[in-house]
């Protein structure tokens, strides 16, 4: 019995035992898992082979990292908002109400995407100066950050058709092409970053092609890995999916209603992430003035940790997908029980993260750079936050039970208050007396606020209104 039939079960009404329930959990969590790592990976990938380069090219990619999650970020906020609704329509068993969603979001997505994709590459230029970059950082950062705006529409699309595909309750065909989009990643990466060289393989030379790019050619290879993965992931979900996929009959109708309740949706959780994003790029500019090594210490930690909490927002989408269909299909006796049991499931994961990366840091680092410098103060830096990660865990899949019933402004004022009145002002006080070390312990405490916040809240709110 797999994730699906459990969903079939509770969209039928059908009564679930606690070993159902987590069946159900775990089947959906562990494909979203991976498609999360595999995003984390790829970072990893350009990050290990920008490396090579040196420390500016390393530091050049860490110092716009927070800008390009500040415009992801309010983008992919858009999708959230008919994903959301998806779900709930195929709970309660409405698949063309459904189907009529998927086709105003993916249009909605990408006007929204290309106006930001505009605004963006207008300011790439710009940018790195606004951070506060030294002379030898900004040609490459603003390469860079240009790239990752032009192919801003690709991205989005292909976020957009991921959550789709999740919330009708697919999550293997997502999780397969994220996984692809490594190997493709490395691919292209290996062709334009480096220059045609010669290489020995077995005791034969041979001449290697290569463009020379350098941090430019990271961005065009992740840029053209996601290109790849975009069209196999739209033709999944407009050609392939049983409940979702395009019928001939069914034309495109605008719904003032689907987009009023999109709207509610997307704006709070647009806002959170400007708020969670904005705060990142405050924290860029705090580590600025504390140099190169810093700047590339704290961006090999943050992909680092990444590995290592994507796994919590992988529970959490998923469930989304859980809480969403539950909603849909009436199931007030059992959403909110889900809701503690998949935050909780979410924790003892992280928690186990947590383990790893406080015992693995210099390897974890190791892996991103030679720099012995660079991989000391990495290492130090991200055994600190190891010990939030069950906290952390826990605010990343309660708000994805949230985000499933639709409720996204108090967590997004849960954000603000967390990041902007705990982390930052903490952060900038510590940094110019103890150095990278106190900017990640602000983060510690912060995230460890930010999980008992997500915590009360869950306890004390009702789930189970349908949109």
């Amino acid at each position: 019995m797999n994730g699906e039939t459990e969903l079939d079960r509770l969209r039928a009404g059908e009564k679930l035992t606690l070993s159902q329930q987590l069946r159900m959990i775990i089947t959906l969590s562990i494909p979203a898992i991976f498609s999360q790592i595999s995003s984390i990976i790829m970072q990893y990938i350009d990050a290990s082979m920008v490396g090579r380069l040196g420390a500016d090219a390393s530091a050049s990619i860490g110092l716009v990292s927070s800008s390009t999650w500040l415009v992801n970020g309010v983008c992919s906020a858009v999708a959230v908002g008919f994903t959301v609704q998806i779900a709930h329509r195929i709970g309660a068993g409405e698949d063309r109400e459904a189907r009529e969603i998927v086709r105003q979001g993916l249009l909605s997505v990408f006007c929204f995407a290309l106006a930001v994709s505009l605004a963006a590459a207008a300011a790439s230029s710009h940018l790195p100066v606004w951070l506060g970059a030294g002379e030898s950082l900004r040609g490459d950062a603003s390469a860079y950050f240009l790239v990752f705006a032009l192919f801003l529409p690709v991205q989005q699309m292909n976020y957009a058709a991921s959550g789709m595909l999740q919330c009708s309750g697919n999550m293997k065909t997502p999780s397969a092409l994220n996984i692809l989009m490594c190997p493709l990643d490395v691919v292209f990466n290996f062709l334009l970053i480096f220059p045609t060289r010669e290489l020995t393989l077995m005791g034969r030379t041979l001449t290697v092609p290569g463009a020379g790019l350098g941090v430019t050619g990271a961005a065009l290879g992740t840029a053209f890995a996601q290109l790849s993965v975009c069209f196999l992931m739209l033709g999944a979900l407009l050609f392939r999916s049983p409940k979702l996929r395009l019928r001939r009959e069914e034309k495109l109708h605008i719904s003032r209603s689907v987009l009023k309740t999109a709207v509610r949706i997307a704006v709070p959780a647009g806002a959170e992430q400007i708020f969670s994003s904005g705060a990142q790029v405050a924290q860029t500019r705090i580590v600025a003035p504390l140099g190169t090594i810093s700047i590339a210490a704290n961006s090999f930690a943050v992909t680092a940790e990444s590995l290592c909490y994507m796994p919590g927002y992988g529970v959490g989408t998923a469930a989304t997908t859980i809480i969403g269909q539950s909603i849909g299909a009436g199931r007030k006796d059992l959403t909110k029980r889900l809701g503690w049991i998949v935050t909780l499931f979410g924790m003892g994961i992280m928690a186990f993260s947590g383990a790893f990366m406080y015992l693995a840091a210099p390897v974890m680092i190791g892996i991103l750079t030679p720099d012995p410098a660079i991989r000391e103060l990495g290492a130090s830096v991200l055994r600190i936050e190891a010990f939030a990660e069950p906290l952390f865990a826990a605010s990343m899949v309660a708000a994805g039970v949230f985000r499933g019933a639709g409720d996204t402004l108090i967590p997004s004022i849960l954000n603000f208050v967390s990041m902007w009145l705990v982390r930052i002002p903490l952060a900038a006080f510590l940094a110019p007396r103890v150095g990278l070390t106190g900017v990640w312990t602000a983060m510690c405490l912060e995230l460890c606020v930010r999980g008992s916040l997500f915590l009360l809240r869950l306890w004390r709110t009702p789930l189970g209104k349908k949109l």
